[in-house]
């Protein structure tokens, strides 16, 4: 693949303009700038042509010949997207696709009009001119567009400033509208953008050319039918004049005029694209620089001819004469393109001529003549003749590669004499000019060629070693060579001294004192060694080279040329195999006078002689000589690259006794350079083995200079006087001096290295306390007030210092007991600047010194405080520009690693130290210059950096965007980070550690602000609005270049899936979290719901039901495809979730979500007409959706349905094969802070793999070293396969474990999606119920499937719960489809029920997910209520609120009622109950053996929805099989001892005890559905299991209990009590009641049956709790205390007459009660809350007319069965008594009379006059149904804007609702009142004259009988006519009996009254 640089390069170099403090690249310039550093093999040259077979060339050809004939037919493809299709093919991870190739052989076959026109564009025109005057153009396919006198004004200006057509200067201004917005601009900034634009679409153009050059050049591993296509594609371009239009447009743009640099009248800047003001100069220039490249590896397409090559010789001396005026470094990298244009032609042409094939430049002689004369003239500028030199000697080479076959050609003996004199007179001038040392002082050593492109540098150097290959090949080269060689050897004499001890390693000659010129031997050398230095593999092979090091080896006689040989050398030895061949090469006998021994014997030499006189007294050491210095240097140079490069395994032995490098280390005497060349040798033996580490420690303690530090000697003043020579002496007063520190560079990079292979950490770095101090007070903290001779050395010392301190921070951890200890000694600093040196830690003292603000923070801080501009043009135009980088980007984690460490310290170091982030709010400053190196983008790891430090500060400090705001930095950095972001998704190389993607830095930035408190860091880089609320901004992605905009448009397009998923996948959930946070959601909701995105659906088409990447191929990629559905899904969610109706924008955004999900069409809502899903403009989207056949939703669970690999595999197997415990499965297992686990970016819990090997490798060393045993090579070797194999699995289990996160986290939002759909949004729908059901369908499906696990399995039952929910409220709801206003019977009835077969579908699915496999109670609870709520559906047909009778008297008086069926209908009911009984029937084993199983042994939830499970078989029972089942099991015996050792304590509180007594509720349910299902026998069943005795022994219904905690308890526990009431009392008096119903009433006589002694037994044994019911005050009552006392008055009905004696008085208390009642006056209770509702009302009414039929029922029995006999009216009683002993009278029934006969009459009013308004609902006006509705409705349920049609339908299901309401009391109060007459008619009929005394009863003296039977007979006689004159038709009911019995009392009445 083509390398992408690290370092793209800008729009413009911030070193060559000072207006806009940030730079920012054109979007696509990442693939226009320098390539990365990818595998050096794959970046060879490619040749100039590759031959395919003939079929594939016929292929080809024919391919290429329609090139011409469509480009002109096809519509051009833009350069933007041009460049975009380029970098996905050519730069993507992955071969391009079929598809992709099909595509960029259409974009290069459409462009190839631009590319021969290229960058010229149409002049101005006087008629356009006059066109765009006139304030109306027509552009090209469009419409005519109207301007205003800005716009005329601003394209005129474009045109006159950029020479470009008035009319494409209107397109520019369309297009910049487009892109930017441009509304509320300023004229200038339009000007300035629309500009930007222009050199945008030239730039794009001029990259996709260049990277169609490159792909045919380099070797990318393109398949060779692609590269033969763009080599003929290219080459036919090339001859039809592209290179001339390059070498051209390198000329012209270099001109003052509007068409190149613009003229003085022009506008200077321009905004690019993002919005940054750069200098068009600048931008012309990059232009140029490219421009160049794409000329140079064109010569590499197709040679040159030489015209070109004349042209081109033209430009370059033009350009080099520039370059001598100005230091910029594009224009030197722009000459240096020209230079190597020509040595590469020169170069290649020659390569290329074989004896039948001639030179394309040199087959001219007078092409050689003319251009040799060209070379060979003198210049008078050095500058440009030291390039024109360059020429000459590829020149020279290109007449040396063709002289043989111009020999042949050319039979005139003065034409090869004429060649050989080119050649020798080219080969004095380049000897006598030194070309060589030119290329390197002035092209090769250059900051400007260093920072080239890597792959530019890599060609250059390629072709530079062809061309001194071939230069030192040719004979009379080689001759030259060695006669140079020959004058250099007598001109430099081994005694001649060129200068002092200021020799520098990394420069060959000296700049003090008097020097010569190096000379031209000499200079080759050094040019062959910065040939290779960079491109070590280029020597492979090269047997030329090493001929001529055997030739320059040979006896040198001065040490400068030994210098530079060996200089030669160690650049050879840069490669393994080079190292091993210089290795040999100075072992051997090659040379007599240099090797290896040479170097050893005389570093003892000097060592020897220093001993010598330091044993003499007074003598002084010698000096060493400057050659035997210089000598050395490069001697351990050479050791040094021999040793870094060398095989691992066979340099072990290379140098048995390194010793003798060490000696020199501790005298004074020795050159600092020397000891530094020394101590960078020792260097490379550190990793060499363990041991020789050790050893080197050993040495350095032996020879090397002491380090002397302390408090104590540093302050002394006597200690100068005893000052002794150590390293602190060698810096300050030897190098100090000198400005030159290689000794200390070289004593620091050793001790850091030695120390990063320390593996005990025991000490905490206590041992190196000294060093520490000595580069924290004498080299780092002095080093910004040193002088410098090189800044290199500079910036060698402040890395090494900085690398010392991150080594420091990174290996030790803070610990508890450095607290306390810590803060002790900050208190003594107030009195001693410092603690003892002895108790000092490293790590401690640096963050004391971080934490106060001290010298190395300062430091570090001076460093990043240059700014990022600073930096970024050092680095680009200085040769310590990259060590400049390292210092930053080495500053900016130190930073980080203080930032982690603290936090733990700063609460016990308080006041005295503070948190970094206190220390640098002092300076604003400070943290502005570190937040804005995310600008740099020369190395990704600084601006990984500063995303890092942005993230911490914005988590710490609350007003850091106040801060940035202040500082007038805010801008700037929305800039830069969405520039750092842009660039990113160019990329299109994977990142594989996700921590080191700045991409996903800023996005996990922006996420973890969203929720900080606002105004946040997300805020201010979405560009939200800050000076008003956030809520209220108004979002402009268009308008502002930020984030925002560059995530939407990464979002909008999703390329590059491979490089980018997690991109997506972050963006995604960053507009999900804006979406859900309160304060971003309007507006980002807002924004997204736009129609111009179409954001919430414009994926479900691609990402959204697009496959799943393989497993196999790119598990990744699939994973994070599941995460980006997930998030899309779950914004639909939200949208659909909050989405504002109201809103057209929220409306028509969830409208088109939910025909995109459901393929369905949308109806009317909420009064609104809804649109077409697809009435938006056609684009290729929509034009897809509407191919689509199967609904999207459903589609989207199928992705989803697939089974993960199990995370947990194979773990075992490898265990137990292992042959060593490594104790694998107990690292696993340990969970705490010192275990193998960390969380991912999304949350997963991995396995971190490093830690893990860490881990295995400590077990194993550490079972060896319990036994003193070193494994053996072969045992270590089984280890490490061992080891491997656990980290495979470990790889493989971390990615499944994500793999199945993921597909839960989309089956999660899919759910979401389908949830809010059917619960918020189903009413805009269409065939909802059909809807329902396929969602229902397919996921009961689903879950049923062997693939679903478990976890997926309870989402897709929480989704089949809720649509069984919706379809059963679905049945009973509006039905909005219609299209009439108008409401029929039709509505009522089941339109919308599912299906038999429908039903018993889902029935027999959901058995089958019941019986899965693997399963969980959790599961199956969901699953039971599904089941239950599925028969509920089946149940009700109808409306439950719609009576039977209503219905009928609709049908009647419907006119088309032929379509209903009532008896149809019936019939169907009953083939579903009895199909869904014979399904469940073939499974019932398996079934009940589970619910059976968790009402035993399950939770008690499980318990619970068990219990109702079995109640709802009991249900749709036949033939009693499951009753029989159930106790053929001994269930139900289980549910009776359960019921008698249950125990739930009175008065608890605790959840458990609801849950145990929610439990008891549900089993007492089952039984009392048992007794209803099968009436008497099931009642029976029942009570001959003993059922009331375990009613009685159950310690859970402790009525009396009940009845003494209620009346003490507090206040608090009303609630408690309300639902031990409901779940326990009630159901077990439901439960007696119903065992009743086998008493006999009609055999009085039996009254000791079984039955009824069991009940009045159970009835005495809680007779307290009987009597506090009885006795309740019925105004007070709630509905819950009325349906038990109506239980327990029903209960004593039935068996209490049977009871002889009434010692419990609960005869007098039933008695009383009916006083209550029965009068007049009685109150009816209002309970539920709202009083005057008539809702409650009638509730009320129906449930206190229920309490007296039941009292009436008990009283007729006493009057017809006990013949009790009443009397007419309390004052016939001879004595005053209280109510409770009275009985009741027939004058308190003739007052309930009344009231029933009143109820009676206005509920058949009510009844008749609500049956005729739903008979005319359609007739109603607006008003009057809204009148009905607010009579009859229970809570507000209706909308504002709901329609006439809506609100009909409402309110005729609640008319109906309230009729059958009146017909139930209808129903229960004409028996009553039957009750009633018939116990008045008895006693009436008893009565006479004669017999108006009775046995129990005394008369008063004064009273008379007769006046009270004529009262009453008067009271009753209205009643009885009232209930005569009741219409069969309004009342409903058959009243011909009823009418007999009035009539009859009515006749007896008037009889007695008359009487």
């Amino acid at each position: 693949m083509i390398r992408k640089n690290p370092k793209p390069q800008n729009l413009i170099s911030l070193s060559e303009t000072s207006v806009a403090p940030l730079i920012l690249p054109v979007p696509i310039q990442s693939a226009t700038a320098a390539s990365s550093s990818a595998a050096s093999d794959r970046r060879k040259t490619r040749p100039a042509s590759t031959k395919l077979p003939p079929a594939q060339e016929s292929e080809r050809r024919e391919k290429l010949t329609s090139y011409h004939e469509v480009a002109g037919s096809e519509r051009m493809v833009s350069p933007k997207l041009m460049v975009s299709i380029l970098e996905s093919v050519l730069l993507g991870p992955s071969p391009p696709t079929a598809a992709q190739r099909v595509e960029l052989l259409h974009a290069i076959r459409t462009s190839l009009p631009s590319f021969q026109s290229l960058l010229s564009y149409p002049p101005p025109k006087a008629s356009d001119r006059s066109q765009v005057q006139s304030k109306s153009v027509r552009l090209p396919d469009s419409s005519h567009i109207s301007l205003d006198d800005h716009d005329v004004h601003i394209a005129l200006k474009l045109s006159d400033d950029l020479h470009l057509n008035e009319v494409d200067c209107v397109r520019l201004l369309v297009s910049a509208n487009q892109e930017w917005g441009l509304m509320g601009r300023e004229p200038l900034e339009i000007y300035r953008l629309a500009a930007g634009l222009w050199y945008t679409e030239r730039r794009d153009l001029i990259t996709s050319l260049h990277l169609l050059l490159r792909a045919a050049v380099l070797d990318q591993g393109l398949e060779d039918d692609i590269l033969v296509d763009f080599q003929k594609y290219l080459e036919e371009l090339i001859n039809s004049g592209l290179r001339q239009r390059l070498i051209s447009l390198i000329k012209e743009l270099n001109r003052e005029e509007p068409s190149g640099l613009g003229g003085p009248q022009c506008e200077r800047y321009v905004l690019d694209s993002r919005g940054s003001l750069v200098e068009r100069r600048a931008v012309v220039a990059r232009e140029r620089l490219i421009l160049g490249h794409c000329l140079v590896l064109s010569v590499l397409v197709l040679r040159t001819s030489p015209k070109d090559v004349k042209e081109i010789f033209s430009v370059l001396k033009d350009s080099a004469a520039e370059v001598s005026d100005n230091n910029a470094t594009v224009k030197h990298q722009i000459t240096f393109s020209l230079l190597f244009t020509l040595v590469i032609s020169f170069i290649s042409d020659g390569l290329n001529t074989v004896p039948d094939k001639a030179s394309v430049l040199s087959s001219n002689a007078s092409f050689r003549r003319e251009f040799h004369e060209l070379v060979i003239a003198a210049g008078n500028d050095p500058i440009v003749d030291g390039f024109t030199g360059v020429v000459r000697l590829a020149w020279l080479v290109h007449l040396m590669l063709i002289q043989d076959g111009i020999v042949a050609r050319e039979t005139i003996s003065s034409g090869s004499s004429d060649e050989t004199g080119y050649l020798s007179q080219c080969l004095e001038v380049i000897f006598s000019h030194n070309v060589f040392q030119f290329l390197l002082d002035k092209v090769l050593r250059t900051a400007a060629y260093q920072n080239e492109d890597e792959d530019m540098i890599y060609m250059y150097n390629a072709y530079l070693h062809k061309l001194i290959t071939c230069f030192l090949s040719n004979p009379l080269a080689r001759d030259k060579i060695k006669e140079s060689k020959e004058w250099t050897m007598s001109m430099l004499s081994s005694y001649r001294v060129v200068g002092s001890h200021d020799f520098s390693q990394d420069s060959s000659t000296t700049s003090r004192g008097t020097e010569m010129s190096p000379l031209p031997f000499n200079s080759i050398l050094d040019f062959v060694s910065e040939i290779y230095k960079k491109e070590p593999e280029l020597l492979s092979g090269n047997d030329v080279l090493w001929t001529f090091v055997n030739f320059a080896g040979e006896d040198p006689t001065n040490f400068q040329t030994l210098v530079a040989f060996l200089n030669m050398l160690s650049t050879l030895a840069s490669s393994q195999e080079g190292a091993s061949k210089v290795y040999e090469l100075l072992q051997g006998k090659a040379f007599r006078s240099i090797g290896w021994s040479t170097l050893f014997e005389c570093l003892t030499i000097y060592d020897e002689k220093f001993k010598q006189s330091l044993q003499t007294a007074g003598s002084m050491l010698p000096e060493i000589q400057e050659g035997d210095a210089k000598a050395l240097v490069a001697y351990l140079n050479v050791l040094k690259k021999v040793m870094e490069n060398g095989n691992p395994i066979e340099r072990k032995n290379w140098f048995p006794d390194i010793e003798p490098l060490f000696k020199l280390l501790g005298y004074e005497n020795v050159p600092p350079y020397l000891k530094g060349a020394l101590r960078n040798a020792i260097v490379t033996f550190i990793r060499v083995s363990p041991m020789l580490k050790d050893s080197i420690w050993t040495y350095l303690e032996q020879y090397d200079l002491p380090v002397v530090v302390g408090p104590d000697v540093q302050n002394n003043p006597q200690s100068m006087a005893s000052q002794v020579y150590d390293m602190q002496f060698e810096l300050n007063e030897i190098e100090a001096r000198r400005e030159q520190y290689p000794s200390t560079i070289s004593f620091l990079n050793l001790i850091n290295a030695l120390i990063a292979e320390e593996r005990d950490l025991s000490d905490r770095g206590r041992r190196f306390i000294g060093i520490f101090r000595f580069i924290y007070d004498h080299v780092f903290g002095p080093f910004p007030q040193r002088a410098y001779a090189d800044p290199c050395e500079k910036w060698q010392l402040v890395v090494a210092c900085l690398q010392h301190f991150h080594m420091i921070l990174n290996m030790y951890d803070i610990k508890e007991e450095d607290f306390d200890g810590v803060v002790d000694q900050s208190r003594l600093s107030t009195a001693k600047e410092t603690s003892p040196i002895q108790f000092q830690l490293p790590v401690l003292e640096l963050l004391k010194d971080f934490m106060s603000g001290k010298t190395c923070f300062r430091n570090i801080m001076g460093i990043l405080l240059q700014g990022v501009n600073s930096v970024i043009a050092e680095r680009s135009s200085q040769i310590y520009g990259q060590l400049l980088e390292n210092a930053v980007q080495l500053s900016l984690e130190i930073i980080l690693l203080v930032f982690e460490k603290d936090l733990l310290l700063s609460d016990y170091w308080r006041p005295l130290y503070q948190p970094l982030d206190v220390i640098l709010s002092h300076d604003h400053n400070q943290i502005v210059a570190l937040l804005e190196y995310v600008r740099y983008d020369f190395q990704p790891k600084v601006q990984q950096s500063s995303i890092r430090v942005m993230s911490i500060l914005s988590s710490r400090m609350i007003g850091l965007v106040q801060l940035l705001l202040k500082s007038n930095a805010a801008n700037s950095l929305i800039e830069d980070y969405a520039a750092c972001l842009e660039l990113r998704s160019e990329e299109s190389q994977t990142i594989d550690n996700n921590n080191d993607d700045p991409g996903i830095l800023i996005l996990k930035l922006l996420i973890d602000n969203i929720g900080r408190p606002a105004p946040n860091i997300t805020h201010l880089l979405l560009k939200f609005d800050l000076d008003m609320p956030v809520e209220r901004t108004v979002l402009q992605p268009k308008f502002y270049y930020s984030c925002m905009k560059v995530i939407l448009d990464i979002l909008d397009k999703l390329l590059k899936p491979d490089a980018n998923a997690l991109l997506h996948e972050f963006g995604f959930q960053l507009l999900y979290e804006l979406c859900v946070d309160p304060l971003t959601c309007v507006p980002m909701m807002d924004l997204l719901s736009n129609r111009k995105y179409q954001f919430f659906v414009k994926h479900l088409d691609t990402i959204g039901i697009a496959p799943l990447p393989k497993r196999n191929s790119n598990q990744p990629l699939r994973i994070s495809s599941l995460h980006q559905r997930a998030w899309l899904l779950k914004l639909l969610a939200v949208e659909l979730h909050a989405g504002e109706v109201s809103s057209s924008k929220h409306r028509e955004a969830c409208q088109t979500i939910l025909s995109h999900l459901f393929d369905q069409g949308i109806t009317e809502v909420d009064g609104h007409q809804t649109m077409s899903p697809f009435s938006f403009e056609d684009t290729l989207e929509t034009a897809a959706i509407r191919t689509v056949s199967k609904s999207q939703v459903l589609e989207l669970l199928e992705v989803i349905q697939f089974r993960c690999p199990d995370a947990t595999t194979k773990l075992s197997n490898i265990v137990s094969s292992m042959k060593y415990d490594l104790m694998a499965e107990e690292i696993l297992g340990n969970s705490g802070k010192s275990g193998v686990y960390y969380y991912s970016e999304r949350g997963d819990r991995l396995i971190d793999l490093a830690t893990f090997h860490d881990k295995l490798w400590q077990t194993y060393n550490s079972a060896h070293l319990q036994v003193n045993n070193i494994g053996s090579e072969v045992e270590l070797n089984d280890v490490k396969e061992i080891i491997q194999q656990l980290l495979r699995w470990g790889w493989k289990h971390n990615k499944n474990l994500e793999e199945q996160a993921a597909q839960l986290h989309m089956l999660t939002a899919w759910s979401q999606v389908v949830e809010v759909s059917t619960s918020r949004r189903l009413a805009m729908l269409e065939n909802r119920s059909e809807i329902l059901f396929q969602v229902l369908d397919t996921s009961l499906s689903a879950s049923a499937s062997p693939d679903c696990s478990l976890k997926m399995a309870f989402i897709l039952s929480q989704v089949a719960l809720t649509c069984m929910a919706k379809l059963r409220d679905e049945r009973f709801l509006f039905p909005g489809s219609l299209s009439s206003d108008n409401i029929t019977c039709l509505d009522l009835i089941v339109g919308k029920q599912l299906s038999n077969g429908a039903c018993l579908t889902i029935l027999f699915k959901l058995i089958m997910a019941i019986l899965r496999n693997e399963s969980s109670e959790a599961l199956r609870r969901r699953q039971y209520a599904l089941l239950l709520s599925y028969f509920q559906y089946c149940q009700n047909v109808v409306d439950p609120d719609v009576p039977t009778t209503v219905l009928q008297f609709l049908l009647l008086n419907e006119q088309d009622n032929e379509y209903i069926d009532l008896p149809k209908i019936d019939r169907e009911q009953a083939e579903l109950a009895h199909a869904n009984f014979s399904t469940l029937r073939k499974e019932a084993q398996s079934i009940l053996d589970l619910v059976i199983k968790d009402a035993t042994h399950g939770s008690e939830p499980g318990k619970t929805i068990s219990f109702y499970v079995i109640d709802a078989l009991i249900c749709i029972d036949h033939e009693r099989y499951f009753l029989g089942q159930l106790q053929s099991r001994g269930f139900l015996r289980s549910c009776f001892t359960g019921i008698g050792n249950v125990s739930i304590q009175d008065g608890g509180l605790s959840l458990d005890s609801l849950q145990r007594a929610c439990t008891f509720e549900a089993e007492l349910a089952l039984l009392l559905r048992i007794s209803h299902k099968y009436g008497k026998s099931g009642a029976q069943v029942l009570f001959s299991m003993g059922l009331l005795q375990h009613l009685v022994s159950g310690r859970a219904i402790n009525l009396q209990g009940v009845v003494r905690w209620v009346e003490t308890r507090p206040r608090r526990d009303v609630a408690v009590d309300v639902d031990r009431q409901r779940l326990i009392v009630t159901p077990v008096l439901r439960l007696v009641y119903s065992l009743t119903s086998l008493v006999d009433t009609s055999d009085f006589l039996e009254v000791k049956n079984k039955i009824v002694r069991e009940v009045i037994d159970f009835v005495k044994g809680h007779q307290s709790f009987f009597d506090h019911i009885l006795r309740l005050d019925m105004v007070e009552v709630d509905e819950l205390r009325l349906e038990q006392i109506n239980l327990v008055v029903g209960i004593l009905s039935k068996v209490w007459p049977y009871e002889e004696s009434d010692e419990y008085g609960f005869v007098q208390g039933l008695f009383g009660m009916m006083h209550g009642l029965f009068s007049r006056d009685s109150k009816v209770p209002n309970f539920v809350g709202s009083i005057g509702s008539s809702e409650n009302q009638r509730n009320s009414e129906l449930h206190m007319y229920k309490l007296c039929f039941n009292l009436s029922s008990y009283l007729y029995f006493l009057v017809t069965k006990k013949s009790l006999r009443l009397q007419f009216s309390d004052a016939m009683l001879g004595y005053p008594s209280s109510m409770e002993l009275q009985q009741p009278t027939l004058n308190l029934l003739n007052s309930l009379l009344t009231s029933v006969t009143s109820a009676l009459e206005r509920a058949s009013e009510e009844k008749s006059l609500l049956l005729n308004k739903i008979r005319d609902i359609n007739e109603m006006s607006r008003q009057q149904v809204d009148e009905i509705i607010n009579m009859c409705i229970r809570e507000d349920t209706l909308s504002s804007s709901d329609n006439i049609q809506k609100r009909r339908y409402i309110a005729m299901v609640e008319m109906c609702r309230v009729v059958a309401g009146r017909d139930q009391l209808i129903h229960l109060l004409l028996p009553l009142a039957e009750h009633v007459l018939n116990i008045i008619l008895i006693h009436l009929q008893e009565c006479s004259d004669s017999n108006l005394v009775t046995k129990t009863t005394t008369y008063s003296a004064k009273h008379d009988p007769k006046q009270d039977i004529a009262l009453l007979c008067g009271k009753l006689v209205p009643n009885l006519e009232r209930l005569e004159l009741l219409s069969e038709d309004k009342v409903g009911h058959h009243l011909k009996v009823f009418r007999r019995l009035t009539t009859s009392a009515k006749e007896i009445a008037i009889q007695k009254s008359i009487l």
